[in-house]
């Protein structure tokens, strides 16, 4: 693979900064959770932003734009009873698309309620109707990362540019890459994903994101269908600068990316589980934190009189404890202390300081 510089190493969405060196940024991946219904889709946007998600995000597509008519059954579709009756995969994203002209409302919505709005365009002319809202970034689906037009047209726009890479190689990647760079863009994050609804654990493969860092040398996010949190985390603790998250009003309701989907007390609880794993993760100097220092002080052990020992005696071991706290004469001073003298009378269980010997 050609080594070579496809973007920054940090960029803004909106205002908001993205990158090794910056919070994760999270997306809250509204999907096809609106049901068709306007009023759903605006309690969406509300609900991510109560969970303190950075993005809210949605999906932009028509049928006909998507699938071809004679697309054959898919089985996960089938097997949770996704389709209904003699529905085809044609008939579903037909039934489940977001009509076009609730852009704009969204994205109003979405700045009444200071969380940033965007979409996944899955067509050309999808990328025109988010142009039109001012949407300040792009999200790319797995399923597009060999559709190349559409690669181009969203890296004509300069914005930021997030590229899943579920099911694709590295060099599948690079070609995206080598597309978007081409066609001008320079702010770009690729997000791993582990394509299935939902996917195994096993399945995961989170280490490629450290993976990807190093074959890029661009930001790496993490876009997730498993239930729960938990991998959200551990993507974190690998670098995930992003991470996107399938999220519901109700995972009872009917619809393809309902069943995996969290539900809006779920979603805050992940929020505040990548915040705390960012402030757990911290620095990576070892030494003694500022939190550590009073029980550092206190907690740690010292050189202690094991009896009451009149002044001008020889130390020996005997006479000598270690114990708790530890602001006195060290442990590992020991030795020194041995066969010296004490210059005044202590007391059992005093504290030794240097100033109570002589030589």
């Amino acid at each position: 693979m050609t080594a070579r510089v496809y973007g920054n190493e940090e960029f803004l969405i909106g205002e908001r900064p993205v990158g090794p060196r910056h919070p994760c940024y999270v997306i809250a991946e509204a999907g096809s959770n609106h049901n068709r219904h306007l009023p759903t889709a605006l309690r969406l946007i509300e609900v991510a932003a109560e969970a303190g998600a950075d993005a809210v995000k949605f999906q932009t597509y028509t049928a006909e734009g998507l699938y071809s008519r004679r697309t054959p059954e898919i089985g996960y579709l089938k097997t949770q009873g996704l389709l209904e009756d003699s529905e085809s995969v044609w008939d579903l994203i037909k039934r489940v698309e977001m009509p076009w002209e609730w852009h704009a409302q969204l994205a109003r919505h979405a700045a009444e309620h200071h969380i940033t709005f965007f979409s996944t365009p899955f067509e050309e002319g999808a990328v025109d109707v988010l142009e039109d809202v001012g949407v300040p970034a792009y999200k790319l689906a797995s399923y597009e990362i060999n559709h190349l037009p559409l690669i181009e047209r969203v890296a004509r726009t300069g914005k930021p540019m997030l590229i899943s890479t579920g099911m694709a190689s590295l060099g599948d990647i690079e070609r995206a890459l080598d597309t978007a760079a081409a066609a001008g863009a320079r702010d770009l994050l690729l997000m791993h994903c582990a394509v299935n609804y939902p996917p195994r654990f096993a399945d995961l493969n989170l280490r490629a994101i450290t993976t990807m860092r190093s074959a890029f040398q661009i930001p790496i996010g993490w876009s997730d269908h498993t239930a729960g949190h938990t991998a959200d985390v551990a993507a974190v603790t690998l670098g995930a600068c992003a991470v996107e998250k399938h999220f519901t009003l109700s995972r009872d309701q009917a619809g393809p990316d309902h069943p995996f989907a969290l539900e809006p007390h779920e979603l805050a609880a992940m929020v505040v589980a990548i915040r705390e794993t960012e402030d757990a993760l911290g620095s990576s100097v070892k030494r003694v934190t500022e939190a550590e220092s009073d029980l550092f002080r206190l907690g740690r052990r010292s050189i202690v009189a094991a009896r009451d020992i009149p002044a001008g005696e020889e130390l020996t071991r005997a006479d000598l404890a270690i114990k708790r706290p530890g602001f006195g004469i060290p442990v590992d001073a020991l030795e020194q202390v041995v066969g010296r003298h004490v210059a005044r009378d202590v007391v059992s269980d005093q504290v030794l300081e240097w100033d109570d010997l002589v030589r």
